[in-house]
């Protein structure tokens, strides 16, 4: 009978300072599938401007794969440390990829008055628009839901606003 091949599983890299993108590149060529998540912003010279991608967490990138490839990480150049929780490494959720790569799609406003019975510290996924997919926490309740979303891994928190009609609530 065959062995059950390990399911991937998403692990936390810490880079050196500023290599994000280089480590990212040699871990692709490596064959591991790596997620990084860029911002852009405006860099500010003393005769210029220009947008630049930066990483939204500093020195941090994901990389999925079987936990018995770890160890292949080690050699890469700008390859840091494997984040670790209770001495093993620490592992990231599908979902919270995944609402990372929602909450880094173009912010597009909507308008709606709908109202729907959800209170401060329910559970809610976003149904529509730019975030759908995103399953969060309500930490306020007006004309638009403010949301928080926890990457519990790293300890990392995002504020977004979701109009009502676009989230509903769900049992976590």
């Amino acid at each position: 009978m065959k062995e059950k091949a390990e399911e991937p599983k998403w692990y936390v890299v810490k880079t050196n300072s500023r290599a994000e993108k280089k480590v990212h590149e040699r871990l692709e060529l490596l064959g591991f599938t790596v997620y990084l998540p860029l911002v852009t912003t405006i860099k500010q010279w003393s005769d210029r401007k220009k947008k630049i991608e930066v990483p939204l967490i500093s020195s941090t990138l994901f990389v999925q794969c079987e936990e018995t490839e770890l160890k292949k990480l080690f050699n890469v150049l700008g390859f840091y440390y494997l984040l670790n929780f209770l001495g093993k490494p620490a592992i990231v959720r599908d979902f919270e990829i995944r609402n990372l790569r929602i909450l880094l799609k173009e912010n597009v406003e909507f308008d709606s008055e709908d109202s729907l019975d959800v209170v401060p510290g329910d559970k809610v996924e976003v149904i529509r628009g730019p975030f759908q997919g995103l399953i969060a926490t309500s930490i306020e309740v007006n004309r638009t839901h403010k949301l928080i979303v926890q990457i519990e891994s790293l300890d990392q928190r995002f504020v977004v606003h979701v109009p009502k009609s676009f989230v509903k609530k769900i049992n976590a």
